[in-house]
């Protein structure tokens, strides 16, 4: 990256389970490790102690306090004015992970994704470009049932849909759906992303 050269910074939201994290892989293997880098919203969620507990006893991770997007918000700050910066990696609440600590150097492409990242002002100021990755809600809701029994532990569908029904949904029509008509680019993704993400590439390289 050039000493001269302020990064574009991509905005990246959609729905729990809408395929975010599929897209964005195949997003960053489309460039070099010199060419982009991904800062996701993961990293910002707050200690367990510090999480609102819903009147059922659980804890919602789909509202904005769940997070430090201030921190968030200073970070891409950081990277935007071309300095590096530190963050412990978030482990989904999971004790068999031991998290790391992950530098953040500047690149001719930053990625920020999350629930809130169009949502937060302080986040949304910052970016270049904003894109909504869209799925059908039934789909979501299929794949959030696998992801969760398969990646974070959460062993009973009962606590998945209760989860479902009362913190993602709600955090989505409040937060993320609002700003689909705001998007600079609607990435579809009820089947697949494909022919979305080689138009979102080739913009990109024109960029770098």
């Amino acid at each position: 990256m050039r000493p001269d050269q302020r990064p574009f910074i991509v905005g990246i939201t959609g729905g729990s389970a809408s395929g975010k994290t599929l897209f964005l892989n195949q997003l960053l293997h489309s460039f070099s490790k010199d060419e982009i880098c991904l800062i996701s919203q993961d990293n910002y969620y707050k200690n367990r102690h510090e999480q609102v507990i819903d009147k059922h006893g659980y804890i919602n991770f789909d509202e904005p306090e769940s997070l430090d997007l201030h921190q968030y918000a200073l970070d891409v700050e950081t990277i935007r004015s071309g300095e590096a910066f530190q963050r412990k990696e978030y482990t989904f609440n999971n004790p068999d992970i031991v998290p790391e600590i992950i530098t953040f150097q500047p690149k001719p492409i930053i990625v920020v994704e999350g629930l809130f990242v169009f949502y937060f002002k302080e986040i949304a100021d910052l970016l270049d470009l904003k894109i909504f990755v869209d799925a059908k809600s039934k789909i979501r809701l299929d794949r959030r049932i696998k992801r969760d029994a398969q990646e974070r532990g959460y062993g009973e569908k009962e606590e998945v849909m209760y989860r479902w029904d009362n913190h993602v949904e709600p955090a989505f029509k409040k937060y993320v759906k609002p700003y689909r008509k705001t998007s600079d680019i609607v990435i579809p993704n009820n089947i697949h992303f494909e022919k979305g993400l080689e138009i979102l590439v080739g913009y990109l390289r024109s960029k770098i």
